[in-house]
């Protein structure tokens, strides 16, 4: 039995994926060019430049930051301490505003709020993670699954801040990026038996899943879009990011006459996806159906606000 190496599920490099082939010679994982993940990153960016020209602060504010850059130039600190635009301009562009969706229907702020930052700060930290989270995962599972694991949980992520909070804007690609995080850690989990160093890998893991929600509950993060995001992408990780039994992969080419094939998936891995698929369509449309009725989830959970800090505008 060879191995070859492969990047830990943070991307650290520690983890190594078993690759067998039954012979003397390593059989290569099968790399995906990455081009998703850099047109992501190219759409944030251009987005955030037509942003910052509809915003034109010198026409609109005395107090503007960077003065040189014309009509890009930045709002002063106390209105926006990211180095961006107007919180009246995000929420004319499509930020995420409880009170539109609901009373207007305006759904498609669902979608268009992943595509807005609030400065050059925000742009700069989510896109660095993006790009540094996406790059191995579409390398590895191809530009299909992991557009879909972006969009969709960045969906959910939206969903559920929501739900909680009804009396804020929200903007930001890290509902997305938490998708991302959320479906390697379940990648990990469905595919354990492929993993060496696995304990290690699962623990550094949950560390920085657990330092960035940490840092969500400071002011002015958006921490239930990260949430929502992060169990969107861990459930849609059961689904989309399987791999098939090493068993399987070797004898599909050279199983000898009369032997007994060993079956794609364990059974183990089956029930997870099962489970995943379940879990995920309820609360999917579970949530949707509470949004659109104008329910407030701080009604049932008391405590919940505390995970997320609350002010007039949020920076997902």
């Amino acid at each position: 039995m060879l191995s070859t190496a492969e990047e830990d599920p943070e991307g650290g490099g520690g983890t190594e994926r078993r690759v067998r082939n039954g012979g003397d010679e390593t059989t290569p994982d099968v790399r995906w060019t990455s081009w998703l993940i850099p047109m992501v990153v190219t759409a944030n960016v251009v987005v955030f430049i037509s942003v910052m020209y509809v915003n034109d602060c010198p026409h609109n504010s005395h107090r503007c930051l960077a003065k040189f850059l014309g009509r890009f130039s930045f709002e002063s600190f106390k209105k926006n301490p990211l180095l961006g635009p107007s919180s009246s301009t995000l929420e004319k562009l499509g930020a995420l505003a409880w009170g539109k969706i609901v009373h207007k229907r305006q759904g498609w702020r669902l979608l268009t709020c992943m595509w807005l930052h609030a400065g050059v700060i925000h742009l700069l930290l989510n896109m660095l993670c993006v790009a540094f989270i996406g790059f191995r995962l579409e390398q590895q599972f191809g530009f299909v699954r992991v557009g879909t694991i972006y969009l969709v949980s960045g969906f959910c992520g939206s969903i559920l801040s929501c739900l909680f909070l009804q009396n804020a804007i929200s903007v930001g690609a890290s509902s997305a990026l938490f998708g991302l995080l959320g479906a390697m850690l379940s990648e990990l989990l469905i595919n354990w038996t492929t993993y060496d160093n696995k304990g290690v890998a699962l623990i550094m893991l949950l560390v920085i899943v657990g330092v960035n929600l940490g840092l969500g509950t400071l002011p002015p993060v958006d921490n239930f879009a990260h949430i929502g995001g992060f169990l969107g992408g861990f459930l849609l990780g059961f689904l989309l990011l399987i791999h098939p039994q090493f068993e399987w992969e070797e004898n599909r080419f050279s199983l000898m006459p009369g032997s007994i094939a060993k079956p794609k998936y364990s059974t183990c891995q089956l029930v997870l996806c099962i489970a995943a698929s379940i879990v995920f369509v309820l609360g999917f449309v579970t949530g949707l159906v509470l949004l659109f009725r104008g329910d407030n989830l701080n009604r049932y959970c008391k405590w919940c606000h505390k995970l997320s800090y609350s002010v007039k505008s949020q920076w997902a």
